[in-house]
């Protein structure tokens, strides 16, 4: 290292995590590689010496003072103000870190590894001023690894410009990607700001790229299930989750999703066992615990999707659908009047819900409960247009009352509507008008 000094990267650019449907994943991340840089002075101080002989051990500690004291002496040698940025950074001191990597700029603006380090340090630690720097190394030569350096400059660059200018960062994207043809990395960042911008198709494309260069891609894979699933695309999300899950099998979320896709599919078996696998990993997730119920109650598991609401309702006391399909659920096991109660709570907590009055009719009659009957169809049809049904239950319920008058002006109205559809209900309705109608 006495004639050949080695420009040390601070931390690369962390590529964004994939996220959307799936959540965050795990990002990958390079560091930059130690380049060599031709030395104009051959001779260098003994501190610069000793302190790259520290760094080298990974000494930080012994390496500052050491550097310290070259630059208070030499402020003009940007090797060690380089090497002092690196070692500050390592130790976690990243003002002091920026500082010094300008400051190695200032001494020297045209070194590729000095503009691309700082820009990085600016980007990491979310400070005005990476663009500037990181424009400057994409048009400076790397002292070693031209390409690579190139192409990681391109790409903190992209990251950069992705909230600014979307177009010109997928640019930045496209340059990495043709200086390092075999690096997944910049499709799978590209195809994730595509995504963003709801372009799915272009997305889709890249991190197809990205999977051809690496089968093995978890990012990729999660990316165009994503794709997938925003674009309603179920059999083709359903493939690409199902190799997520093989290759994360402890990813309680993908689990979760592949459920949701299966059951959307009606694969209701498989769809069970897969929410209930990322419950087994992931116990206290809400939206994993209703969807199990929500399919049980689908298949008619109505004692299991009871015994899952009234679980979610210990913590979620004031959801008024938790209470509705727990009614609902209730309802078809007969508990007309613990039925009852849930759609009453589910109509306090939601007063405009039409369907839910509508659900409180026909337990609180199933319950013999007809004055609630009468009142719960009477808010209904403030929300929602009348139907036969609803006649045909407040004619039941004045009838069961002894209120004539109202009940046969009701079972005049389900007949004007009914057209047939209910046959039993219709025989009813005309038995009882010869009942309780005045005879002429």
């Amino acid at each position: 290292m006495a004639t050949n000094k080695q420009l040390r990267g601070c931390v690369l650019l962390a590529m964004l995590a994939v996220s959307g449907a799936l959540g965050a994943q795990t990002s990958s991340s390079k560091t930059v590689r130690h380049h060599k840089i031709a030395v104009e002075d051959q001779s260098q101080p003994p501190e610069l010496t000793q302190a790259e002989a520290a760094i080298e051990k990974k000494d930080y500690s012994a390496a500052a003072p050491l550097l310290e004291k070259v630059v208070a002496a030499q402020p003009a040698i940007y090797q060690a103000w380089f090497d002092l940025g690196f070692v500050y950074n390592a130790l976690g001191k990243a003002e002091e870190s920026i500082a010094a990597y300008r400051q190695s700029v200032s001494a020297k603006p045209d070194v590729f590894e000095s503009n691309l380090n700082l820009g990085l340090m600016l980007l990491k630690n979310k400070q005005p001023g990476a663009e500037e720097y990181l424009r400057a190394a994409t048009k400076l030569k790397p002292t070693s690894q031209v390409d690579q350096g190139h192409a990681n400059a391109w790409l903190a660059l992209a990251q950069v410009l992705e909230e600014r200018d979307p177009k010109e960062a997928i640019e930045a994207y496209r340059q990495a990607a043709t200086l390092q043809p075999k690096d997944p990395e910049p499709y799978l960042s590209a195809g994730l700001l595509l995504e963003k911008q709801n372009k799915f198709a272009d997305a889709e494309q890249q991190y197809k790229q990205a999977l051809a260069l690496q089968p093995s891609s978890s990012d990729a894979l999660v990316g165009l299930a994503n794709i997938y699933l925003r674009g309603k695309r179920f059999p083709e999300a359903e493939e690409y989750l199902r190799k997520v899950v093989a290759q994360r099998p402890k990813d309680a979320i993908a689990h979760v999703q592949l459920g949701r896709v299966l059951a959307v599919e009606q694969k209701y078996d498989d769809a069970v066992a897969e929410l209930q696998a990322g419950l087994k990993l992931a116990p206290n997730d809400p939206t994993a615990q209703r969807d199990l119920a929500d399919i049980y109650a689908t298949r008619g598991k109505d004692s299991d999707a009871e015994a899952l609401y009234r679980s979610l309702l210990a913590t979620h006391a004031n959801d008024a659908e938790l209470h509705h399909s727990l009614g609902q659920s209730l309802l078809k096991q007969k508990k007309f009047g613990e039925g009852e109660q849930e759609f009453s709570a589910a109509v306090k907590l939601k007063p405009d819900w039409g369907a839910a009055y509508g659900d409180l009719a026909v337990a609180a009659n199933e319950n013999q409960n007809y004055p609630l009957t009468i009142k719960a169809l009477d808010m209904r049809a403030k929300f929602l247009p009348e139907i036969p049904v609803g006649y045909f239950l407040r004619a039941t319920a004045y009838d069961h009352l002894r209120e004539y008058h109202e009940a046969a002006a009701n079972y005049h109205l389900f007949l004007q509507v009914a057209n047939g559809n209910y046959p039993d209900q219709e025989w009813q309705a005309r038995h009882r008008l010869i009942t309780i109608e005045p005879k002429k």
